[in-house]
């Protein structure tokens, strides 16, 4: 389906209430047959949730949720954020930016620790005055307003790259094509992907994550209904994949496409066989106690996979039994992700730690131990940098955003964090790399958005939108960052190395 962007502006339409546990899934046809949806059972993993990260089945809701209970321990998150400690266990030299390429100590970032509420109002007010120099410009943003629903994900394509997908809680997915190379160039067509043909069809079918093959041909998206669908990136559906008895949390392509990979709120991950004209379960995994609420490929047949019941596994096509299994944590677990070499894997947890472990080695402790953190890290992510990257020669990162407003940078060869980028007013969302690796987009409850340069970790380029920040993403050309928005919006954000030289 075709749509053509307007000259229509975002509305203010309200935000979804945060009380997503109180949605029933829908027991429609997108279920298998004999699918019953335990809703009290659902019902009770919602009401344990204490306010710390949104109900444990929508990883998409604990943005909502958290929105309204990130300072349900008293303090806010820039308090706590800017209170980020320095483990003697990691060695090394930790440094604190401040934003003006400056070493601070923390103590001076953080009013707690001072108890000094005019210390803290005169910090905030140097962070506007600062990001008012480093602030984009109106020309340079170009505003994609179709959605009437939060817009939690985006994507560029790797191949195709003036196209960029986004997913929504209206039940939607879109597809739109860039004008041209800046915002000046406003937007060409855009193609509405829907997840339901009328209002009553679309309840819970919210879009929840989204990516594309590494041939830019092909668009995976995942559900609130626990349906995993394909489309080309003309907008046609290709295959629509029913299993999962629950919602999918994640999907993950692997490098030659072949396989499509789904983790679950019903606690399963399925790979699915997308080769034909039928796509089919080639390998559903129940290893997990509870849902999983992250995967990410090894390789084209070895994936890890997190959950709530506080594990990782690392898992083959072929085996019944997971290779390795990671049980170092001490709470729910938010995402894995694999270094470019494959042999490190990276993942996060609502115990404030962010942990590395030695796939190679075949050690179940974790190589590093990161507990820099004072409240949850929602997301990991490594540089496009060091072995196995398209950047061997750069030195290796790997950042991790929480809940407590801060962006922190590690070396995994020490073993020592770098960098603290602490700007943020309120918890971090999503990071993202720049494909040369030399910058990190970073967005936020409360609609900021920074672009850090890394050699220094100083913030060159400062966005602040409406609503609240779920994603953030480059694209290939490293021209331009995308950033999705709780008002319905997409905001695209004009960048060139030059704005580097401010």
């Amino acid at each position: 389906q075709m749509e053509m962007v307007g000259a229509t502006s975002s509305s203010d339409i309200p935000q979804a209430s945060v009380a997503l546990h109180q949605q029933q899934i829908s027991t429609s046809s997108q279920f298998p047959p004999n699918y019953v949806p335990d809703l009290a059972r659902i019902e009770e993993a919602a009401a344990r949730v204490d306010g710390r990260n949104g109900p444990p089945f929508s990883k998409t809701g604990q943005a909502r949720q958290h929105q309204g209970a990130s300072d349900a321990n008293g303090m806010s998150n820039l308090q706590s954020g800017a209170n980020g400690r320095s483990d003697g266990q990691n060695g090394g030299e930790m440094v604190v930016m401040n934003g003006r390429g400056n070493k601070v100590s923390e103590a001076g970032l953080n009013p707690q620790a001072s108890q000094d509420s005019a210390m803290y109002g005169a910090h905030m007010s140097n962070i506007d005055r600062e990001d008012a120099q480093t602030r984009v410009s109106s020309s340079e943003v170009l505003e994609l307003s179709k959605h009437t629903s939060e817009v939690f994900m985006c994507a560029w394509n790797p191949i195709y790259t003036d196209l960029i997908a986004t997913g929504s809680g209206d039940a939607s997915a879109r597809i739109w094509q860039m004008g041209g190379t800046d915002a000046r160039s406003g937007c060409g067509p855009v193609r509405l992907l829907p997840h339901g043909s009328n209002p009553d069809d679309r309840k819970n079918k919210d879009v929840t994550t989204l990516e594309w093959s590494s041939n830019g041909e092909l668009l995976a998206t995942g559900s609130y209904d626990g349906v995993a669908r394909v489309w080309n990136r003309m907008g046609a559906l290709v295959h629509t994949l029913r299993s999962h008895r629950g919602p999918i949390f994640s999907l993950k392509w692997n490098r030659r496409g072949n396989y499509l990979l789904s983790g679950s709120y019903d606690k399963s991950t399925i790979v699915w066989d997308v080769s034909g004209e039928l796509g089919f379960v080639k390998q559903q995994f129940n290893h997990h106690l509870a849902p999983a609420l992250d995967v990410d490929w090894k390789d084209d047949i070895t994936f890890a996979s997190c959950s709530t019941d506080k594990t990782v596994h690392v898992c083959r096509i072929g085996s019944n039994q997971p290779l390795q299994t990671y049980t170092g944590h001490t709470d729910e677990v938010n995402a894995v992700k694999w270094d470019p070499s494959g042999t490190l894997l990276a993942s996060c947890s609502d115990d404030c730690t962010a942990k590395v472990w030695d796939f190679v080695s075949g050690r179940n402790e974790p190589r590093h131990d990161f507990k820099s953190h004072q409240q949850e890290i929602y997301t990991v992510k490594w540089s496009p940098t060091g072995p196995g990257s398209v950047n061997p020669k750069k030195p290796q990162i790997l950042a991790t955003a929480s809940f407590d407003g801060s962006v922190r940078l590690w070396d995994v060869v020490k073993g020592t964090c770098q960098i603290v980028l602490s700007r943020h007013c309120d918890s971090v969302y999503s990071v993202s790399f720049s494909p040369s690796g030399n910058y990190l987009a970073s967005g936020s409850l409360a609609g900021q958005m920074y672009i850090w340069r890394l050699q220094d970790g100083k913030p060159i380029k400062s966005f602040k939108g409406k609503g609240d920040i779920f994603e953030v993403a480059w694209n290939v050309e490293e021209t331009r960052v995308a950033a999705c928005f709780s008002s319905n919006v997409v905001s695209v954000i004009d960048f060139h190395a030059e704005d580097d030289d401010r």
